[in-house]
């Protein structure tokens, strides 16, 4: 039954049409934005309840696509609208549904002018996202990959902080740039190989001298998108300026991008070029890894300090992948989708006391423990998840990547593994001075009590953080086959797969 219904399609589509709901309310402005709240809550939830079906549906004992929806697009240029999900991109969109009614819930009180059109960019934004991980042809993925940074670009900048033109325009113009380079390179394909569509240049073997110049125009863009070192100074100024939800996004979807593309494009496509480049991802992620939490530590605004440690973070996710063998790319998969409900949770934490205060600043805070405990236990158990505390969905993707770069090399392991110890450094220094000692202030100590909406946040976050922590085979197992495939293309283009040394 399911097989009859275009269900990406609908899961794709769905928010666009809350889109329409909200362009036709009318009243006043306190009923236009009451209205505007519920209507994209509910259609966000909805969606997710719906991208269910996927999970439900999904053989993870059955390798290649699943769900496959294709159609002639453009006549006989070999262009087509097709959808699917294997192993690789299932689990995030599952993540872009389940975040986004928790960002809309997370905005319901901080975001009081321009609902309507708040409310329209974050549906915009959950369309392009979900169709991003589900295209099947390059075009398509190509035009939803960067129509994703049009509402986060407004997000940013209509309802960001002081700085958020700045930021805006400095997120919009380094990831533009990359991307035009891939573009660039997506068109060579295209001639090369006669087609956009995904499986087929996945099985298109590339001359080895132009897969060191495509993989490097791909690279320009995802390298943004991750972001790796040096191109990551955008990142800090976007989350500091981008509200409460706009961050949750960014940090638990957008990263993303850069790490998927890598997994569907670089490495099935360009084995040699993977191969090839591999130690200079090493050596970008490691320095991310070191330098960026040095940084971290030296930060004043919490928010800052966690825009941070994502990109420390998202040092192990590249480190993992160019690890190029079944524990590395599993640990890098796994650190993604952990690092997507962390992430988002720890931005959440920021909001929370800044709505109450409105300042971000670790000198204004202190003893906040003994003014909102149980909003201290949810921070605490975000912070230890961070860190990779075991039990947790942190601890198991960085093991994981541990694992896979010790059988690259020793030294990337140990270096990287440095990562861990400064992680612990600044995440726990962030708690004790925000958390523990005196109360510094009568602001800290009149704050509000935590709603029922934000246990609402916190409490499903929290769930699927411990669950992926005490059972990682619900994840690993779906994921598997498709690691699988991406390590048999390797092999069987030459390339020796750093497990077997």
């Amino acid at each position: 039954m399911i097989d009859n219904w275009p269900i990406l399609s609908i899961i794709t589509f769905m928010p666009l049409a809350g889109v329409l709901f909200l362009l036709i309310i009318r009243g006043d402005d306190d009923t236009v934005a009451h209205n505007s709240r519920t209507v994209a809550l509910w259609v966000s939830a909805f969606t997710f309840l719906v991208s269910l079906v996927i999970l439900i549906g999904f053989d993870s004992a059955a390798s290649g696509y699943q769900f496959e929806e294709k159609r002639v697009w453009l006549g006989d240029t070999g262009i087509s609208y097709h959808m699917g999900v294997d192993g690789i991109s299932m689990p995030f969109v599952l993540l872009s549904t389940f975040l986004m009614p928790l960002a809309i819930l997370a905005s319901w009180r901080s975001i009081t002018n321009r609902v309507r059109e708040y409310m329209i960019a974050f549906l915009v934004l959950e369309t392009m996202m979900i169709g991003m991980f589900v295209s099947l042809d390059m075009l398509m993925f190509y035009l939803f990959f960067e129509a994703v940074l049009i509402p986060m670009f407004l997000i940013i900048g209509v309802w960001g902080g002081p700085r958020r033109v700045y930021a805006a325009f400095k997120f919009f113009l380094y990831t533009l740039l990359g991307s035009v380079l891939m573009l660039v390179c997506m068109l060579v394909m295209y001639i090369d190989a006669g087609s956009t569509n995904i499986p087929l240049l996945t099985s298109h073997e590339f001359a080895t001298g132009l897969q060191n110049w495509l993989f490097l125009g791909f690279f320009a863009s995802f390298a943004v998108k991750v972001p790796m070192w040096p191109v990551h100074t955008w990142l800090p100024d976007a989350h500091v300026e981008a509200p409460t939800a706009g961050s949750m996004i960014l940090a638990g979807v957008l990263l993303k991008m850069g790490g998927y593309g890598f997994l569907r494009f670089s490495l099935p496509m360009f084995p040699s070029a993977s191969e090839f480049f591999a130690p200079l991802i090493f050596v970008l992620s490691v320095v991310a890894v070191i330098y960026t939490s040095l940084v971290a530590l030296a930060q004043s605004d919490m928010k800052k300090m966690i825009a941070y440690s994502s990109v420390a973070h998202m040092g192990f996710v590249t480190i993992g992948i160019f690890s190029m063998n079944e524990q590395g790319i599993a640990g890098a998969m796994f650190q993604m989708i952990s690092h997507g409900l962390v992430s988002a949770a720890l931005f959440f934490c920021v909001g929370v006391v800044y709505d109450r205060l409105h300042t971000r600043e670790i000198s204004a805070y202190g003893g906040v423990t003994a003014v909102m405990p149980r909003y201290a236990v949810f921070f605490m158990f975000m912070m230890l998840a961070s860190v990779g505390l075991p039990g947790t969905s942190g601890f198991v993707g960085e093991m994981l990547v541990l694992v896979g770069a010790w059988q690259a090399n020793t030294w990337l392991a140990l270096f990287t593994a440095s990562g861990l110890v400064l992680g612990a450094t600044y995440m726990l220094w962030l708690y004790r001075r925000v958390m523990f000692g005196q109360v510094v202030s009568a602001e800290v100590q009149s704050m509000e009590r935590m709603q029922p909406r934000e246990y609402g946040i916190f409490l499903p976050l929290t769930i699927l953080v411990l669950f992926f922590g005490v059972y990682p085979m619900a994840l690993l197992d779906v994921m598997e086959l498709s690691i699988q495939f991406i390590l048999d293309d390797l092999k069987a283009s030459g390339v020796a797969l750093f497990a077997a040394r």
